[in-house]
């Protein structure tokens, strides 16, 4: 079960004018199985992206690129899931492309106005015949407020679905912003293996858009962690339909730094989600870094300690296991750190400092703390004044199994 996370009830996730979703079952991998999911997009809305950086990105995930490269308006979104169509080389972009073009055909739009998204299972062929024979199916299901459904529709070993919604006032304009996401196991950042998803109906020109979505995917999607491993088909989609009538063109405009706040705090929401889901977990930790040089030292240090295997099983036994923090902190790649400088706290207990245990530290007091469901692991480098936060959570015997027999 996730930790401390549950759906939102679908009245809870709210229309965003101009954007429709459906959801199907298309067999693609499993029967009885919400599988595909079609978001069809007004005329006028921008969209912008960012996606892995593993150089064996999935054949989706090469067409995105393409297509938003191109320039041209995006009038569509689709996702399958159960197969990656990762590792399929020129079969698997034709796939793609196959898919682009009969959501194209069916929408009346062009196969390169198409985003497709793929997720699930890495070198299987993408059954294009049962994407095409579940398209009606979906087209038929579209409608504003489905974020509900399209949110279990993209599921994978996601235990939960994943949505938020909110709303705020802008320059007298009501602005909605709603996003859904899924991940649950291969995760890292750069970007961890997840699909997100999210729209607002606030009008943002491109440029400012893609500006956006990378400064989110770096406060979100890019500081979390569940095992380390970067997948080939991570993506995270930005959608503004400017439909609310609030239109934003750069930095400097009224109301543009409250809707960024917003867009940036759903999609952390969406990224926590992630981690409070991962395959197993039993424990979200925050691992908050400060006094760094710089925020690319900080979150070194923060992937270090979240990324360890023996951090995160000490985690899971509530085992205070201070040596495997202070090694992660040591090996992080701060070659010219003072370990002296260092102090390591578990939420308020202080552990360690002066390179070695605290003086007034008591093995009951961080046994106490690792026994929580939600556990912070504050850091003090002791060298500056950067700070930054990565979300991990524990290693169970559970994510042995669920990666085990994933495939079956």
């Amino acid at each position: 079960m996730p930790v401390n996370y549950a759906t939102p009830a679908a009245d809870q996730l709210f229309p965003v004018a101009g954007v429709r979703l459906g959801v199907a079952e298309a067999e693609i991998r499993k029967k009885n199985r919400r599988d595909l999911t079609l978001v069809a997009l007004d005329a006028g809305c921008t969209v912008a992206g960012v996606f892995t950086q593993n150089r064996f990105c999935a054949a989706p995930v090469q067409l995105c690129r393409n297509h938003l490269a191109a320039g041209k308006e995006i009038r569509a979104l689709v996702v399958n899931t159960g197969i990656a169509n990762a590792g399929t080389g020129e079969p698997g972009r034709q796939a793609a492309q196959a898919t682009c073009e009969a959501v194209g055909e069916l929408l009346g739009v062009a196969a390169d106005q198409v985003l497709p998204f793929s997720t699930g299972v890495i070198l299987e062929l993408l059954p294009v015949e049962r994407i095409k024979a579940g398209l009606p199916a979906v087209f038929a299901d579209l409608k504003a407020d489905n974020w509900h459904a399209a949110a279990h529709g993209i599921m994978t070993t996601d235990t939960v679905a994943k949505a938020t919604s909110r709303t705020l006032a802008v320059n007298g304009k009501k602005v909605t912003i709603s996003g859904v996401s899924k991940g649950a196991g291969m995760i890292k950042p750069n970007m961890a293996t997840m699909l997100g998803f999210l729209a607002t109906d606030a009008g943002i020109a491109q440029p400012l858009l893609e500006a956006l979505v990378k400064e989110a995917a770096d406060a979100s999607f890019n500081c979390i962690t569940v095992d380390g491993d970067t997948s080939t088909n991570d993506s995270f989609v930005m959608i503004a339909s400017g439909q609310s009538g609030a239109r934003f063109a750069a930095e400097t405009d009224a109301g543009w730094a409250e809707v960024k706040a917003a867009i940036i705090a759903v999609s952390v929401e969406l990224a926590q989600a992630i981690v409070r889901d991962g395959e197993g977990a039993t424990k979200f930790i925050t691992v908050a870094v400060e006094g760094g040089k710089d925020v690319e030292e900080c979150r070194k240090v923060g992937y270090a300690i979240g990324h360890s295997p023996l951090v995160k099983t000490a985690f899971f036994a509530s085992d205070p296991n201070l040596g495997r923090i202070l090694a992660a902190v040591g090996y992080a790649g701060i070659t010219d750190l003072d370990v002296d400088g260092v102090k390591v706290w578990l939420d308020d207990v202080l552990v360690a400092e002066k390179g070695g245990r605290a003086a007034a530290y008591k093995e009951e007091d961080g046994a106490g703390v690792m026994a929580q469901a939600e556990i912070t692991v504050r850091v003090d480098l002791g060298r500056g004044a950067a700070q930054a936060s990565v979300y991990t959570c524990d290693f169970s015997y559970d994510y042995v199994k669920i990666n085990a027999d994933y495939r079956s």
